[in-house]
């Protein structure tokens, strides 16, 4: 093992020394700072088994790491730790990261496995997990590991070493695959990565619209605005009516959004311009905007949303809309109802 670890750990080093011109380090000088950071203790003897060599993190000197980040430098840890007696002993690599990034109050935690991440029943990648998915998720991996006679996989101790890190107010934690060249790239500069991140709150939020994110919605229903699909809206119009919109943001970028107009006087309201990106549309995030609209009516006193739609009418009826004649509207918007687009009419008691 150590033997392994030390060959490793000058493989790694002489990478992150790599400086040749047709590289984007050229140029540039990493320092690769190694050295006894981490202190280590002894499993000994568990329900009759002597572990031997088989140790446990006692303690890090993050004064000392810090010293090295501040330097600009790179601080190589390892699985292999010395202890207070002079001995060597093996450590989780899972352990050792996930104490250090607690240590130090990192805003991430990031694993590598043979896997692109956690993944369904379906072999497919699980973008996010929360605290409590992951919960339910070790206890699975937990009986499978019974089952295969004690053998723990990777990703059931970096899992565990996210729950811990989650607990410990890490925002992020990141399982990504060590065979995808760049997964790491992807995973950290896309805005839908690579792996599966665990998370104290969904990437994801819903909010009310403001001033700035008129652009962004602006991007997002002109496509669906130039086939016929919603009404257009002109970018006065859009600032004028900011407020009526709320919309669900991802780091930053606009991929839903829906705008909802009161009639106080008839305890209606409609619920317009309802656009989901395309990347997103696989999701509940329709559901998701109707729910944060009929929340939004009660607290008015709105008794009902209607919607005018051209394109969604089964998607609204699934959500518990029936068709209504246009008598039903209230009188403003009979007005304003255009027969040439002949829009079906639907409503929903909130």
């Amino acid at each position: 093992m150590m033997q392994a670890t030390g060959r490793l750990q000058l493989d790694i080093t002489a990478r992150l020394s790599m400086s040749l011109n047709n590289t984007p380090m050229a140029g540039n000088q990493l320092n690769v700072i190694s050295g006894n950071f981490v202190i280590a203790q002894p499993l000994g003897v568990d329900d009759g088994i002597d572990y031997c060599h088989s140790g446990r993190v006692r303690r890090i000197d993050i004064q000392g790491i810090n010293r090295v980040l501040e330097q600009g430098s790179i601080a190589l840890l390892g699985p292999v730790a010395g202890s207070v007696t002079g001995e060597t002993f093996n450590l989780l690599s899972e352990e050792v990261a996930t104490q250090v990034a607690i240590k130090l109050n990192a805003d991430k935690l990031i694993g590598f496995c043979s896997e692109q991440g956690v993944l369904d029943e379906a072999g497919n990648a699980i973008a996010e997990l929360f605290p409590s998915e992951v919960n339910q998720l070790i206890e699975q991996l937990e009986a499978k590991e019974l089952a295969d006679e004690g053998h723990s996989s990777g990703t059931l101790r970096f899992l565990r070493g996210a729950q811990s890190a989650c607990r410990a107010g890490i925002p992020r934690c990141h399982l990504i695959s060590y065979k995808i060249d760049g997964a790491l790239i992807q995973e950290l500069f896309s805005i839908d990565g690579i792996g599966t991140q665990i998370v104290m709150a969904s990437a994801e939020q819903v909010r009310q619209a403001d001033i700035d994110d008129i652009g962004g919605i602006f991007e997002l229903i002109r496509p669906l605005e130039e086939k016929g699909i919603l009404v257009r809206r002109s970018r006065e119009q859009l600032e004028q009516e900011i407020h009526q919109f709320t919309l669900i943001e991802k780091d930053g970028l606009v991929i839903g959004c829906a705008a909802l107009y009161p009639y106080q006087q008839e305890k209606m309201a409609e619920m317009a311009c309802v656009a989901i990106h395309p990347d997103y549309r696989d999701g509940n995030r329709g559901v998701l905007l109707l729910n944060h609209m009929k929340q939004q009516s009660k607290m008015m006193g709105i008794e009902h949303i209607f919607v005018l739609t051209t394109h969604s009418l089964h998607w609204f009826r699934e959500q518990g809309f029936l068709e209504v004649g246009v008598e039903s509207l209230p009188m403003a918007k009979q007005d304003l109802y255009n027969l040439q687009r002949r829009s079906k009419i639907l409503s929903v008691s909130v």
